[in-house]
């Protein structure tokens, strides 16, 4: 392991994860500085999970080197688990244990634990601590377990789409009690997730998996500049391949009545004033992209790239 490792709290280096002879994952490479959020996205079926599997040392990849604080969590699984907090997609407990039952339990499997924390975001949380667990709500689930995980101060925190199927409130209460953990603590955080909105307001960081192969590992502030919706009015003189508009790195070009839509993935001030300049367009305007609507024009049907 490098000095540079050492500020990585995981690396997954070409990382190819197969069932059968189904690919999940085809040499994926990232990693995640200490202290930081990466947003791991990517439609169902992307191979997100059997990513997390690895790094959670449940499975071992076909090919590829995964390491948690330079370490293989395959062969060091029990001792790095203990610097880890794992909130995963399915929340699951002893269906008859309470809310104060599991943190007790808990509190035994760590070597720091932070007991009033976990009591006191259970009562922000408005979750019941004398109802056995099968009988909480899925929301109240979702933030027991992030309430657990948080209990034992973890280096790391690895979530597995946590707001699935929770309501609007309930996803916002997540969101806001991992952005406070994050304040406070500096916590490393690995995080997958639908709601994208929650992650655009988080995250430093993003990969975009699409059919088991990292499309896009880079800051979320550089995906977002880079991304635009440009708009133009055209002549039929206009060249639909042209050099100007290559140049900007169009995913798709819609025509209309009043001239054409494209969401480029190579924007820049100075490509965009040449393309605007050129010969046969007119009135040419560039608006940002939220990361749900980059999301969707490199993992849409239609979008990205083979």
């Amino acid at each position: 392991m490098s000095s540079h490792d050492g500020q990585k709290a995981l690396c997954l280096d070409h990382v190819t994860v197969r069932y059968g002879k189904a690919t999940a994952a085809e040499t994926v490479s990232f990693s995640v500085p200490r202290g930081s959020v990466y947003a791991l996205l990517g439609r169902n079926g992307a191979g997100k999970s059997s990513l997390i599997r690895c790094l959670l040392g449940q499975r071992k990849p076909q090919e590829g080197e995964v390491t948690i604080f330079g370490e293989d969590p395959w062969s060091n699984r029990a001792r790095l688990m203990a610097r880890l907090g794992v909130v995963p997609e399915e929340p699951d407990a002893p269906p008859d244990m309470t809310a104060r039952q599991l943190a007790a339990f808990c509190s035994r499997l760590y070597p720091s634990w932070d007991g009033k924390g976990v009591e006191t975001r259970l009562r922000r949380f408005a979750v019941p601590d004398s109802v056995p667990f099968a009988r909480l709500s899925k929301g109240q689930k979702g933030q027991l377990a992030l309430a657990l995980a948080l209990g034992g101060l973890p280096e790391l925190l690895v979530l597995d789409d946590p707001t699935l199927g929770l309501d609007v409130v309930a996803r916002k209460a997540l969101f806001e009690e991992l952005v406070e953990e994050l304040a406070e603590r500096g916590t490393t955080v690995l995080l997958t997730s639908h709601d994208l909105g929650g992650v655009e307001s988080m995250a430093d960081r993003v990969g975009i998996l699409k059919e088991g192969r990292l499309l896009v590992d880079e800051p979320l502030d550089d995906l977002k500049a880079r991304f635009r919706r440009v708009s133009f009015g055209q002549s039929d003189a206009t060249p639909r391949g042209s050099e100007t508009m290559k140049a900007l790195d169009p995913l798709a070009l819609k025509q209309a009545s009043w001239g054409a839509e494209a969401v480029v993935s190579a924007f820049s001030e100075e490509a965009f004033a040449r393309f605007a300049a050129a010969p046969g367009v007119s009135d040419a305007e560039a608006s940002p992209l939220s990361l749900e609507e980059i999301f969707i024009a490199l993992c849409g049907e239609e979008g990205g790239r083979p």
